[in-house]
């Protein structure tokens, strides 16, 4: 590729992710790579989701890198722009604007024989080679549409909530408009009690309810502020003691009957003493197990429905006509905005079928049954590719970005090794497909009996085609890490040839 940049890794994305891999690569000595970034900004999906009420629902301290805790949270969950500053703040103070290709999204990659032939649109220098792959563009990028009859008959104001249309639904637009928002999960919660704040009449549509549990978040004492701040010791101690938190509820997100039964019953209280009206409590409660969706927080969501600031139509949006929306129920509203709550993509990557590996086989060829990987990262038939919080990646009991770093801290070293002694590790990174089909396999195992796949609900964890669970990895944190630590050492040399030795 003639006249191309050539660099030593490409990392495609800017979120946490892809700001985790930067710091690791440098930390590891390599400092030839570029992130590609299709939008103008970083910051990912922080960057992306602007809408009201918008927060974390992982105590800040947690979601945040190891590398960079931050001793400046203003609360206990900290509201999206606070996020997207301190992923901004990093970048400035690591110096890494200057690998950061911003408006320019990745069109193309594909493996030559030897490296990653990459092709750009938009700002950048269009075509890239390098020895290595990351893709750290993430699982909440694409907005998920649903397919409702008549939707594009609506005359109103009409958009999703991960693409918020400040002009037309700004503060002082949205009051006593009648806005019908479409889903119940973690961002309805967050942003209907704002809209009713706000002085919208809002309707909720909700196909089926959610088990929520107290959130309990207050601003952080400028005292704890100022004590983290001169005292790194005492934040990291904080963390870890969020980090334990967080492990501890593995066990009842995942099925164990004493703690699923126990946090069952802690949002049946929470529902019972913010809800007194029967009729509306019991439509409402969940009919599935705890654990089957994800389970959200929040202190204000029952309230503003108890209020009769929200009218709850307990069905789904079932067709448009202009300017009426009809549910599954027969009942029919009108609206003057609809915005739809509905989640994103997350089984089916958008960029899979922008990367083709060995044999012509697209990603997203490779992945028509589900995502698959060895250790969420290491994907056969695609040498040098690394793909961040992609298959089985995610957490639903504690900070998906320890996972996100993890796998950073892999890939950057297996790049360091090829980076720094090119002749003693010729050959690209790979793993066998029946390694990854032994991954794939471990993880059905270890899923199988878990409410994410038997507690009688749908949720966005489990691939539809196949039925496996591709979203979630099945385990802790640790046991994650510890996945990593054998596949890193099954695909490096180095270390392969010192377990020799010893």
């Amino acid at each position: 590729m003639t006249g191309a940049l050539r660099v030593d890794a490409v990392i495609v994305g800017a979120g946490f992710a892809g700001i985790a891999q930067a710091l690791a690569l440098r930390e590891a000595g390599v400092e030839s790579f570029v992130i590609v970034e299709r939008a103008g900004r970083v910051g990912g999906t922080w960057r992306d989701n602007t809408y009201p009420g918008i927060a974390c629902d992982v105590p800040s301290h947690l979601y945040s890198l190891a590398s960079h805790p931050s001793p400046a949270w203003s609360r206990v969950f900290a509201p999206g722009h606070e996020i997207q500053a301190y992923l901004e703040k990093i970048v400035a103070d690591e110096g890494l604007g200057s690998h950061i290709l911003l408006d320019t999204a990745l069109s193309a990659a594909r493996w030559s024989g030897s490296d990653w032939a990459v092709e750009t649109t938009g700002r950048g220098p269009g075509r890239i080679v390098a020895d290595h792959l990351v893709l750290a563009a993430g699982r909440l990028t694409e907005p998920r549409i649903p397919e409702i009859p008549g939707l594009a008959t609506f005359g109103g104001v009409l958009f999703h909530s991960a693409r918020w249309d400040h002009d037309a639904a700004g503060r002082e637009r949205v009051a006593g408009r009648r806005v019908a928002v479409v889903g119940t999960g973690a961002s309805a919660i967050q942003l209907v009690p704002e809209l009713a704040r706000l002085g919208a009449r809002v309707t909720l549509f909700q196909r089926s309810p959610a088990w929520i549990v107290p959130r309990g978040d207050h601003p952080i004492d400028a005292a704890d502020r100022a004590r983290f701040a001169a005292d790194p010791a005492a934040l990291s101690a904080h963390r870890e003691e969020l980090f334990a938190q967080g492990e501890a509820r593995l066990a009842s997100r995942s099925g164990d009957p004493v703690e699923s039964a126990r946090m069952r019953g802690v949002a049946l209280a929470h529902l019972a003493r913010q809800v007194t009206d029967p009729a509306l409590r019991a439509a409402l409660t969940p009919d599935y197990a705890f654990g089957c969706k994800r389970v959200l927080l929040s202190d204000d969501f029952y309230p503003a429905l108890a209020s009769g600031a929200v009218a709850l139509e307990p069905s789904a949006l079932a067709e448009v006509r202009g300017g009426e929306l009809v549910a599954a129920s027969g009942a029919r509203y009108e609206a003057d905005m609809i915005v739809l709550a509905t989640g994103f993509e997350t089984t089916r990557q958008p960029y899979a079928g922008l990367v083709t590996g060995e044999g012509d086989e697209t990603l997203a060829a490779h992945w028509s049954e589900g995502m698959t990987a060895v250790a969420s990262t290491l994907v056969p038939g695609f040498p040098n590719l690394y793909v961040l919080n992609g298959p089985n990646a995610s957490l639903g009991h504690n900070s998906s970005v320890l996972l996100s770093e993890a796998q950073a801290e892999t890939a950057a070293a297996l790049i360091a090794e090829r980076v720094t002694a090119p002749f003693a590790f010729p050959d690209p990174v790979r793993v066998t497909a029946a390694a990854e089909r032994a991954a794939t396999a471990d993880i059905a195992r270890r899923a199988a009996l878990t409410p994410w796949l038997t507690g009688g609900c749908a949720n966005w964890y489990v691939d539809d085609r196949s039925g496996r669970l591709t979203l979630l990895w099945p385990g802790s944190v640790s046991d994650f890490r510890a996945r990593l630590s054998r596949a890193r050492r099954e695909a490096s040399p180095a270390l392969q040839n010192e377990g020799t030795s010893s």
